[in-house]
């Protein structure tokens, strides 16, 4: 019992860290930079981000301990799972750097450019997650539908500040 609860828990703090490290960079520029952009008219209102992406980083995370828990219990699945969780990790990484990228260097081109490998491996880690754990997979539906979504919304500002 207590080693679940310290998976689960760590998965998730991982998942909310990447959160938290690319929201010190997002932070000071949605106050200054963000708000001098052009948005399209379906740019949602800016408290919104924080509790979409505080769910999704969330469902992340119980989606990395589904994967990684099914290891103890199917240590023959070992090498496919250590697999899933590199391909999460780099999905990780690379959500963090967008933030970077769009909110750091204040580069919508430059985001636009990573966005489209974060969704890749986005989905690579759907693929990856779902013959370990469907729920897993399921869980990180939401996400790549809101980067989906974020990756329209990312080319409009980019197009409309040229």
């Amino acid at each position: 019992m207590i080693k679940t609860i310290v998976k689960l828990t760590a998965s998730i703090f991982i998942a909310q860290a990447a959160g938290a490290i690319g929201g010190l960079v997002t932070a000071p520029a949605i106050t200054t930079w963000y708000p001098t952009q052009r948005k399209p008219p379906f740019n949602p209102p800016n408290w919104i981000f924080g509790p979409v992406w505080t769910i999704l980083y969330t469902l992340m995370g119980v989606a990395l301990y589904l994967v990684w828990r099914r290891g103890d219990e199917a240590p023959e699945m070992k090498p496919q799972i250590n697999r899933a969780i590199t391909i999460f990790g780099i999905q990780l990484g690379l959500n963090t750097l967008w933030s970077f990228l769009f909110f750091g260097l204040k580069s919508p081109r430059y985001a636009l450019a990573e966005i489209g490998f974060l969704w890749a491996s986005i989905l690579a880690a759907i693929i990856m997650f779902f013959p370990i754990s469907a729920v897993a997979a399921i869980l990180l539906i939401p996400y790549i539908l809101w980067v989906s979504f974020a990756s329209v919304l990312n080319y409009y500002i980019w197009q409309l500040n040229r």
